[in-house]
């Protein structure tokens, strides 16, 4: 999701899309004539992960989703934390299971909403208790569990190969 900005958020002047000569050739950035504040609009790292829990994969319901789909933990990191810091704790926040391993299944691009996700396998342990983020969590047998095309799903997916199990996409609905 990108912001719009239409003023400096440094001196209040008009944003204009303006051409300048960068490292790597010209781009147009959402720029100030007044200061030359730009707005860069780089994507925003998410931490994002495939939770082991009793031998099975745990995905979860947002409460704000409107749609009944299960997906992957996913956070954002804070500052001062490693992305393993990061992960390891929305995990605890958000299931209260405690990460004993973790390990990097890799980055995946997201576009549609500006970021770029950072994923991990952890093996999580203790008793699930969610956070009020989350309404609900299911358990998937490795080959029961069907991956989603985009960011997490894929990750999810690159997951599941790397243990032998060829994943299973859902259709998504058009989103026109």
């Amino acid at each position: 999701m990108t912001h719009e900005y239409r003023f400096c958020p440094s001196c209040a002047g008009p944003l204009q899309l303006i051409a300048q000569l960068e490292d790597g050739g010209e781009k147009r950035r959402l720029r100030c004539g007044a200061c030359n504040w730009t707005h860069w609009n780089n994507p925003t790292p998410v931490l994002a992960a495939v939770i082991q829990y009793q031998d099975k994969i745990l995905l979860a319901r947002n409460a704000a989703w409107t749609h009944k789909m299960y997906a992957l933990i996913t956070g954002f990191m804070e500052a001062g934390e490693t992305p393993q810091e990061g992960i390891a704790r929305e995990i605890k926040e958000e299931t209260n299971l405690d990460a004993i391993e973790l390990n990097l299944i890799g980055v995946y691009d997201f576009q549609r909403m500006n970021q770029v996700i950072i994923a991990y396998h952890a093996v999580a342990q203790g008793d699930v208790k969610l956070s009020p983020e989350l309404v609900d969590y299911k358990l998937y047998p490795y080959d029961g569990v069907k991956c989603w095309p985009a960011g997490t799903g894929y990750a999810l997916a690159d997951w599941l190969r790397k243990h032998g199990v060829e994943p299973q996409f859902i259709e998504m609905p058009r989103r026109d």
